[in-house]
């Protein structure tokens, strides 16, 4: 990438997903039924490479093919990201069992993976979890509590759950554990969102866990949740531009191709001038996620303030344009079944999870005043290591 496009082979790549995006995911995507895992869809989202390709694209990478996928089929982009959101703590924490049994039905889209991070009252402060894990005189666990929010619940094959070890220690005293669905004592319910995806809550009835469930090392879970949101966070702006990409290209076709007033649309001043908007807001969203996962493949010791700008902004834009595109359509916007309202509702639930807008700006304004090094340099440190200062997520398992 230089500072302003991307090579040919990846401007390349990009086309080709998004071509296989409308020839083989979005008739899966359609076929789906609402409100639940869609199976044949991450299957063939392995079949095709993607899945694996998760673990071992760097974070720019990352971005392309969520946006690409955003920008065709959000349902298809939304199970690679899950996928990649539940299994990432075993790819980069996961001893060599752990990957071995796990990862492969990751990667071939065989076993569906969850991220269990929120609570009914542990959304925005995560580190005020309540789920317990209690140690048992044999060394193991005892998870007893409640999850919420929790995407490709309660149909996931596996979930990655992060419970209380230590009371009263914050962020300090967290513990990540691999729980198999069927473990006795986890039940779950599945909730009726505004964007019928799977997402549901789950109970923790002394659900049994072994020291070999642990994820990582005990009472260092939550830097396995923040690295994991960090790693994801640049790529939920992609999606955004994705879906903001989407909308404006049916709005050029549809103000090109609509007549009133005696000509089409786009002659009318005030048409001409809100596309020309949607369009600008669109391309420097785009071109700030870029930088951000660039950053973080670089290492940058920016990048927990780069992440946070680049979701929020393209967030916000993604919700702008949307709306824009659906006043320019009129009516026609708003039946069932149309792209843009299916995008306005699969548009407003990023500006909430893995950060609500509201954390971003408080992530951005701590990055602004913190201390900066010698000769007004960053402060040193690795920029993909946990930040505690940056631990406020939203509800950062929706999809």
């Amino acid at each position: 990438m230089t500072a302003f496009s991307l090579d040919p082979a990846r401007t390349a790549w990009c086309a080709e997903l998004r071509a296989l995006a409308g020839e083989r995911l979005l008739p899966l995507a359609q076929e789906g039924e609402p409100g639940h895992v869609n199976r044949p869809l991450v299957a063939e989202l392995g079949r095709l490479g993607l899945l694996a390709r998760l673990f071992t694209s760097d974070a720019l990478d990352l971005c392309l093919m969520r946006e690409s996928l955003a920008q065709t089929c959000t349902e298809a982009e939304t199970a690679l990201a899950l996928q990649g959101l539940g299994a990432h703590p075993v790819h980069a924490y996961g001893t060599g069992a752990q990957r071995d049994r796990w990862l492969p039905g990751v990667h071939a889209g065989t076993t569906v993976a969850a991220f269990a991070l929120s609570e009914p009252g542990a959304g925005s402060d995560a580190a005020a979890l309540a789920l317990r894990a209690d140690k048992d005189g044999s060394g193991a666990w005892r998870l007893t509590g409640e999850k919420c929010w929790i995407s490709n619940a309660p149909e996931a094959d596996f979930y990655t759950v992060f419970a209380r070890t230590t009371a009263d220690a914050g962020a300090r005293g967290v513990t990540a554990f691999l729980v198999p669905a069927d473990r006795a004592g986890l039940t779950g319910t599945p909730l009726d969102m505004l964007s019928p995806h799977p997402i549901g809550a789950l109970a923790f009835d002394a659900v049994p866990v072994a020291a070999d469930d642990v994820l990582g090392e005990p009472d260092r879970g939550f830097g396995v949740a923040m690295n994991t949101l960090n790693r994801f966070r640049p790529s939920v702006g992609a999606f955004a531009v994705g879906m903001a990409q989407a909308a404006l290209d049916a709005t050029l076709a549809h103000t090109s191709r609509r007549e009133a007033f005696g000509g089409p649309l786009k002659d009318l001043q005030a048409v001409a001038h809100q596309v020309a908007e949607m369009a600008l807001r669109t391309e420097a969203a785009r071109l700030m996620v870029y930088a951000a996962a660039a950053a973080y493949d670089e290492g940058a010791p920016d990048v927990p303030k780069r992440a946070a700008m680049a979701k929020l902004l393209a967030t916000e834009t993604a919700q702008y344009v949307v709306d824009a595109a659906v006043q320019l359509h009129g009516a026609r916007a708003l039946r069932r079944g149309h792209l843009l309202e299916h995008l306005y509702r699969e548009v407003r639930a990023p500006r909430i999870y893995e950060g609500a807008s509201e954390v971003q700006r408080a992530v951005i304004a701590k990055e602004l005043y913190r201390p900066a090094g010698p000769a007004g340099t960053p402060p040193p440190g690795n920029a993909r290591e946990h930040r505690p200062h940056s631990g406020a997520e939203g509800e950062s398992e929706a999809p």
